[in-house]
This record gives structure tokens, C-alpha cells and sequence, in this order.
């Protein structure tokens, strides 16, 4: 089963929506039900690639509907949800950190062994409420709450993110952000550490307000992953996906377009370990 891994490094803000509800935030970003985990759902990736495609190669060109499909015929590759990986959460100790938490890596190990790729994440110490694995010493402080830094190498860590990042400048600091917190923990900054805009709909002649609404948003620098694997006797869809990254390696994902969000950097991996 040939397959590519696909790192997508969000360069604007990021609305995977989940469609409208009744609560305070009109427009949540699309979660994973299990975690709460933000996550860019199969179908919206899927069709994400599919506009780009149809950019590059022609709205009715036949490549297209050989690896996407038609309605009423499969098409040459599956693509699975985009996973978070790193979210940015804003810190007294810098301007912001990468915070991730055991689960999400042993899931990404998993994953990655799932396309066919071997990565080594380095052992970490045990991490209780309240602490932190990550560089230096003293206490770290994301969002309104404080953590006892669990002095840690975060190098090996970083090397196995590393291949999802298309920025070498982005590559080269990402070491020294690193955070690693418990799951319950993470699991607060992904419930709660989101931004939140308020958008606005005026009346063109008096300028009072028709429709406000409030909408969540992922940061910028947020860190998603995905596969994409070729159904049996389709490997060369993927060959033709990845090649349609090489002279402009970025994707539009989600919602909100027109105001300029859901620009990923896009790194593709391939079980080779080429990384293009």
C-alpha cells in the first residue's frame, strides 16, 4: 500500500468548521468526539485537494476523477482526517510554545507506522498535573496557568516532527518551543485556548449591525498531519498528488477564504523518506 504523509503548517488562522450551533460560539472549529482534539475532518481535506487539483490540471480533466472519483465510482485514494499535532499556546516565557502531550505522540508513532514510515520518539520523563517537560528550568507559564519545567532534550523529539515542517527557518527554532504536558492538561488549552472572533454584518445605509456572530479559529503555526493511501493497484495516484505540491507546496483548507484563512505550508513524506 504506497502512501504519503502530508504535514500541513498553518500560515493564517485555520476555521475547520463544524457547522452552525446553539452555544456561545456560533462556529466551532470541527473537534474529534472522543477528545475534544480540533481536527480537519477526511472530507473537507479530501475536497480541499481535489479544488487544488482541479486548479493545477483542469476542473474536468480525467486525472481528476481518476484519483478522487465521481459519484458513482470510487476514487483512487482514501484520505484520512487531518490530525492536530502542535498548538501554539501564548506564554509569559516567549512569545508562544508548542505544546503537545503523550497521547498525541504515541498516536502520530502509530500513524506514521501505519504509512509505512519509522520514527523515533525519544523517552520522556513522567509527567504529573503541573509540570512540563521542555527546555530550561524554573516555572513555564501558558496561558493563565504555571507549570514546573521538567528539564528535558527536546532535539529527538523535534527530529521526528521535523519531516511535517516545509520551513527550514521554522525547523531550526522548533526545538527550543517544544512543550510536552499531560493529556488532561493538553486537553484544556484544545477546549479552551482557541481564539474566538467576533464577525459583523452592517447595514450599508446606517451602519448598525444585521448579523453579529462569533467564530473559533486555530491559531497560525498550528501543526496538522494526514495520510493519503492509494487504494490497491492505484499507487500512481499518489505519485500525481504529491507532484501537485512541488512548485507551490501550500493548500487552503476549512472555511473563510475570502478573508484569507486556511493557508497551510504543506510537507509531503513518502515511505521512501523523501521529503518533497
Amino acid at each position: 500500500m504506497k502512501s504519503v504523509v502530508l504535514g500541513l503548517l498553518a500560515e493564517t488562522s485555520l476555521h475547520p468548521g463544524a457547522g452552525q450551533t446553539a452555544g456561545v460560539i456560533d462556529l466551532p472549529v470541527a473537534r474529534e468526539a472522543a477528545t475534544c482534539y480540533p481536527v480537519i475532518v477526511g472530507s473537507s481535506l479530501k475536497g480541499a485537494l481535489r479544488e487544488r487539483a482541479e486548479q493545477v490540471w483542469g476542473r474536468e480533466n480525467e486525472k481528476v476523477y481518476e484519483i478522487f472519483g465521481r459519484q458513482e465510482a470510487a476514487g483512487a485514494v482514501a484520505v484520512t482526517d487531518a490530525r492536530l499535532l502542535l498548538l501554539p499556546v501564548r506564554s509569559l516565557n516567549g512569545h508562544y510554545k508548542w505544546v503537545t502531550c503523550p497521547y498525541l505522540l504515541e498516536r502520530y508513532q502509530r500513524d506514521m507506522e501505519l504509512a509505512g514510515l519509522s520514527i523515533t520518539l525519544p523517552g520522556l520523563p513522567g509527567l504529573l498535573s503541573g509540570s512540563a517537560a521542555a527546555e530550561g528550568q524554573g516555572r513555564l507559564f501558558l496561558e493563565e496557568l504555571s507549570f514546573d519545567i521538567v528539564t528535558a532534550d527536546m532535539d529527538g523529539l523535534a527530529r521526528a516532527i521535523i519531516p511535517l515542517v516545509r520551513h527550514q527557518t521554522v525547523r531550526h527554532r522548533l526545538s527550543g518551543s517544544l512543550v510536552v504536558v499531560n493529556d488532561d492538561e493538553f486537553a484544556y488549552f484544545a477546549r479552551y485556548g482557541l481564539q474566538v472572533n467576533a464577525r459583523n454584518v452592517l447595514n450599508d445605509e446606517t451602519k448598525t449591525s444585521e448579523n453579529l456572530w462569533y467564530e473559533e479559529t486555530l491559531p497560525p503555526d498550528s501543526l496538522f498531519y494526514a495520510l493519503v493511501m492509494a487504494r490497491p493497484g492505484k499507487e500512481q495516484a499518489v505519485d500525481d498528488l504529491v507532484r501537485l505540491f512541488v512548485e507551490r507546496p501550500y493548500l487552503q483548507v476549512g472555511g473563510n477564504e475570502t478573508v484569507g484563512q486556511g493557508w497551510c505550508a504543506v510537507s509531503c513524506l513518502t515511505a521512501g523518506g523523501e521529503r518533497q
